[in-house]
């Protein structure tokens, strides 16, 4: 292979459009030619096999009726509207009616709890939501306390207060006049994982999706060829599952499968061979599922697969070795973030891909890692990941978000100069190639899904025998970390049944927040080590956990109480 990374970075130019708009150009434009209209643009299958064709044509047709009762319910551009389902039809057909209107996506998790969803809906002012049966209840739980949400669209939802998807869209013409966006005009609102406090929305405008193209290209080596299929177990509310697969696979005209049901090794390669996938986004905790469950699966299932992207966390050497002698696939992986995502990672047709290095900037970013005062730190050491609002060609790079929603402190805060920090560390090589070092902050991934202690730790405390708290992670061989709490109990709690209080606890938050987020152990302490200034020293925990995962650390009064997954 001839090394090609310096001259595609050197050569790429962006060109970004006055007018843009994600959902004419993710559909209208395929569905107004004769000749793409038929193209099939989803293939669907639910957890019960049930199983649904959706062409570009059809996508058209129901966002055109979607976005006329958007348009008649009072939705005007720049109100947001919240999308909380998961992988299905309406999903997608949602989100063109809604950018077609020139409103703001709102895309919300199924996964998430009361409190999480009524903090989002809340925050973003949402003046509609789109849900099914699955959220619910804790869509109406929440109505009463989210005073702009005035209208609800549900899918299986018998209330009074819903309108039902299907009798709204059969009321309304087939046919719409978009709204005429800009490209710097906003066009998504995603909350991220905070450290502290309330998660921040990213407002990210409709140029996003141009400037996450090169890396997605890139990733899936040179994404699309003739007969690509594409497929992601990824939620397509979080950014990897929207701009890592949905968007842009719409956006080249190809089909993306989406499936609803819970993740298995064994269901994954069913997918695979069923839709004859070609490229894939899979976490690196789905990797090594799919790596134990079925260490040679060309002996059991007939594959088209060509490319698999990874992000999240690092796929490790194991893992990177199986999907080169198991698949005859060298993953791509990548970095990117909310705020700014594609930004670095490997497209290993075009340029050497180094196991456990996170990559070099995909072309059309400026990168490099910067010390606390915005100064580049040399070669070899530790800084802070970081992405010029420039090229090099001096272009303002589109896939920069607008700010952070109603939060102009944490914007400013987010930038040095014109360097747009990303609470990441690395170093970076003489080569060019950045190698992770750790967060910056307190946020940290597990299974592939970006956690904050904050909504952890404000919920804990609500319980009340839980008087102080910190969430962090610990090292996982499978998931990369999952979710740790300690605890230091209110004084009329000291005694009791421990192990009977750690599933209180857990239940706790898993009724509240996302599954994902309850923490898999708790150890309880009599203290938690604090600065002088009252702040609590997650550091030290987080290394304490890492030493113990290394055998390295030294022990400390403790009762640990475990509640296996």
């Amino acid at each position: 292979m001839i090394d090609q990374y310096q001259s595609l970075y050197d050569s790429f130019r962006w060109s970004v459009p006055t007018n843009f708009n994600i959902g004419q150009e993710c559909c209208h434009r395929w569905a107004e030619s004769s000749a793409d209209a038929r193209r099939i643009a989803l293939f669907f299958e639910n957890e019960n096999g049930v199983r649904e064709v959706w062409t570009y044509e059809r996508l058209a047709a129901s966002a055109n009726q979607l976005a006329n009762g958007l348009t008649r319910m009072g939705v005007k551009p720049g109100d947001r509207v919240a999308i909380i389902l998961g992988q299905r039809p309406e999903t997608i057909v949602a989100h063109i009616a809604i950018y077609s209107v020139g409103a703001v996506v709102l895309p919300l998790s199924s996964l998430f709890g009361p409190e999480a969803l009524e903090q989002r809906l809340k925050d973003a002012e949402s003046k509609v939501a789109i849900f099914d049966d699955i959220s619910s209840p804790n869509v109406l739980g929440a109505l009463s306390r989210c005073p702009a949400l005035k209208q609800l669209i549900g899918i299986d939802v018998n209330d009074e207060r819903v309108i039902h998807w299907k009798s709204l869209l059969l009321r309304q013409p087939s046919t719409f006049k978009a709204f005429p966006t800009r490209s710097s005009d906003p066009a998504l609102l995603l909350y991220t994982s905070g450290t502290t406090g309330a998660p921040k929305g990213a407002l990210l405008p409709h140029s996003v999706l141009l400037g996450n193209l090169p890396g997605f290209v890139a990733s899936q080596n040179w994404f699309p060829q003739p007969g690509d299929v594409f497929w992601s177990p990824a939620d397509w509310s979080w950014t990897g599952g929207l701009m890592d697969a949905l968007l842009p696979s719409l956006y080249f005209g190809q089909p993306i499968v989406g499936t609803k049901g819970r993740f298995t090794a064994e269901r994954a390669f069913e997918i695979l061979e069923r839709y004859q996938v070609t490229n894939t986004f899979l976490f690196p905790t789905a990797l090594k599922q799919m790596m134990k469950a079925v260490p040679l699966p060309k002996e059991r299932y007939k594959l088209n697969l060509r490319c698999i992207m990874s992000a999240g966390e690092s796929v490790g050497e194991t893992v990177f070795a199986w999907c080169q002698q198991a698949l005859n696939i060298t993953p791509n992986e990548m970095f990117g973030q909310t705020e700014m995502n594609y930004l670095l990672g490997n497209s290993h047709l075009k340029w050497p891909a180094r196991p456990g290095s996170m990559g070099k900037p995909y072309p059309g970013h400026r990168l490099t890692v910067i010390q606390e005062d915005g100064q580049p730190t040399p070669v070899g050491e530790v800084g802070e990941i970081a992405l010029n609002r420039f090229d090099i060609h001096g272009h303002p790079d589109p896939i920069l978000f607008l700010g952070y929603w109603k939060n102009e402190e944490a914007t400013i805060a987010k930038f040095s100069g014109d360097w747009c920090r990303t609470g990441d560390l690395a170093t970076v090589d003489q080569d060019g190639y950045f190698w992770y070092a750790g967060r910056a902050d307190d946020v940290f991934k597990s299974s592939g899904y970006r956690i904050g202690p904050g909504e952890i730790e404000n919920c804990l405390l609500d319980h009340p025998a839980v008087a102080n708290v910190a969430v962090v992670p610990k090292p996982d061989a499978d998931r990369g970390a999952v979710v740790k709490a300690f605890i230091v109990l209110t004084p009329e709690h000291h005694s009791g049944d421990r192990n009977k209080l750690t599933e209180e606890l857990q239940e706790h938050v898993k009724s509240k927040l996302a599954p994902y987020e309850y923490p898999k152990e708790i150890e309880y302490l009599d203290a938690l080590p604090m600065t002088t200034t009252g702040k609590i020293q997650r550091r030290v925990l987080r290394q304490l956990e890492i030493g113990r995962a290394n055998g390295t650390a030294k022990n400390i009064k403790k009762s640990v109480f475990t509640n296996p997954i």
